[in-house]
């Protein structure tokens, strides 16, 4: 009944039998045996999607120790302990030990058991997925494009851990910034979870979840909202409100909402959501500094620059700590701090941050992904309001040109640096290319966003910009 609960995603239930079973293997085999540790090691790994990852973490280390007593090191059995502890390291955000044990599991198992086995396939898709995490993002790419090939020779298309395959490199191709390719991927696997394991299991939800995502960054904030609040429903349906993947689509749904300019529902949530994990996660974890960020880039977008300046600061120490100074969730609270002090007046605080992130940016995530282009056109922001002309319009001619490029001409992304460099080149007196550039950004807004659209906000500043120029240039009406 408990292999059925689980295959069903029916956590909890799961959970009250299976301790039923390692009490009763306890009290009928003892601890040191082979019955004793398949129940301690299924309760581990359901521990650990119920969300209570210190209980997972302690059994599976007491599995992992015993199976090497017992049946030694080379064991299958072993060798999955040992992935289901890396995925368990993983999911608690320990990602040194989560990569250093899921590498050495890796190596065994091809070594034993062969590359193609199911059970290699598994702990090569986890390593992947710790690799994202840790800011490896062409490693992960690299990698989850191998175990996906893998999986659809082997076990074929329609089989849950392909889908699983399917989903984990989605989710590389966002973070690595090719989103039209996240997109595609990511509408392919929900559709296939839905036909496979059905629309409530667990994996469709993360499907869900990880898609609202795509859409955001793609500037398709109406599908966004639409798919996140049915997601969060669903959650709170079948998770409850504490499990740690309830949080997670809450916490995006909340960014959704800024996304949208729905700023008093984006911060009620996001504090509510920001409360919850560290309850529930810790204060550490990296969700929970993930909710931290959000909630400062929200308080940012309602004028609250003293909260948003605190809490930035504060998330980005904890991140440095956490995380490391290199990680790309590292650089994105730099990236939000540095706006903030931009718009506070802090301009060289501003300036100096903005550069640091830049290059690191470069360095870590490549000069095309989308969130290196965030920091170019943040920076040439600085520089502007810092009244280095020069250097804001150099930079923001190249940052327009790689927008243009990487997410495409009518993304709100590159219509927001055009409006920018317009304005650029109004304070520099170079007003035939501001009237030209304002004009040309004006009429995208028209044919883009629809009129009642939160980002018309933006489109408002582009109005204001040109209605300048035209002053200057004597053609106001």
């Amino acid at each position: 009944m408990a292999r059925i609960f689980r295959t069903c995603g029916y956590w909890a239930q799961t959970e009250v039998l299976e301790e039923e079973v390692l009490l009763l293997c306890r009290q009928l085999f003892g601890e040191h045996n082979h019955n004793t540790l398949a129940a301690m090691s299924n309760l581990a790994l359901t521990y650990l999607y119920c969300g209570k990852l210190e209980k997972a973490q302690k059994l599976g280390e007491e599995v992992l120790l015993l199976c090497k007593q017992l049946i030694g090191e080379h064991h299958p059995d072993t060798l999955t302990s040992m992935s289901n502890l890396a995925l368990t390291y993983y999911d608690s955000g320990k990602l040194e030990e989560a990569e250093k044990l899921g590498e050495e599991v890796v190596l065994l198992r091809k070594q034993l058991i062969g590359e193609h086995h199911p059970d290699t396939l598994t702990s090569m898709s986890i390593l992947a997925s710790t690799y994202l995490h840790c800011g490896k993002l062409e490693d992960a790419e690299q990698l989850g494009e191998v175990v996906l090939l893998l999986r659809k020779q082997i076990i074929g298309m329609h089989h849950p851990d392909t889908l699983t395959s399917m989903s984990s490199l989605a989710l590389t191709y966002y973070n690595c910034g090719k989103l039209e390719a996240a997109e595609k991927l990511g509408e392919e696997v929900l559709l296939l979870r839905k036909q496979v394991i059905g629309e409530h299991h667990p994996s469709t939800l993360s499907s869900m979840a990880k898609l609202t995502l795509t859409y955001c960054k793609l500037g398709k904030l109406e599908e966004a909202e639409k798919l996140g609040e049915e997601v969060v429903l669903l959650h709170k349906e079948l998770t409850g409100e504490h499990h740690p993947d309830t949080l997670t689509v809450m916490s995006n749904l909340a960014l959704t909402y800024s996304n949208l300019g729905k700023l008093e529902d984006a911060e009620k949530l996001g504090e509510e959501v920001l409360l919850l994990h560290k309850q529930v996660i810790g204060e550490h974890h990296p969700d929970t500094l993930t909710c931290m960020s959000n909630l400062a880039l929200t308080y940012h977008m309602r004028g609250k620059l003293e909260e948003a300046e605190k809490l930035g600061e504060e998330v980005l120490l904890l991140c440095k700590q956490v995380i490391g100074e290199h990680h790309p969730d590292t650089l994105t609270s730099m990236s939000n701090l540095a706006l903030t002090y931009n718009d506070s007046g802090k301009l060289e605080e501003a300036e100096k941050l903005g550069e640091e992130v830049l290059l690191l940016r470069k360095q870590v995530i490549g000069e095309h992904h989308p969130a290196t282009l965030t920091s170019m056109s943040n920076l040439a922001l600085t520089y502007r309001q810092c009244g280095k002309l020069e250097q804001a319009e150099k930079l923001g001619e190249e940052v327009l040109l790689l927008y243009k490029q990487v997410v495409g001409e009518r993304h709100p992304a590159t219509l927001n640096s055009m409006s920018t460099l317009a304005l650029t080149y109004h304070q520099y007196g170079k007003l035939e290319e501001a009237e030209k550039l304002g004009a040309e950004v004006l009429l995208m807004y028209k044919q883009v966003i629809r009129e009642h659209h939160p980002a018309t906000l933006t489109s408002l500043t582009s109005k204001y910009n040109l209605a300048l120029t035209y002053c200057q240039c004597d053609k106001l009406d």
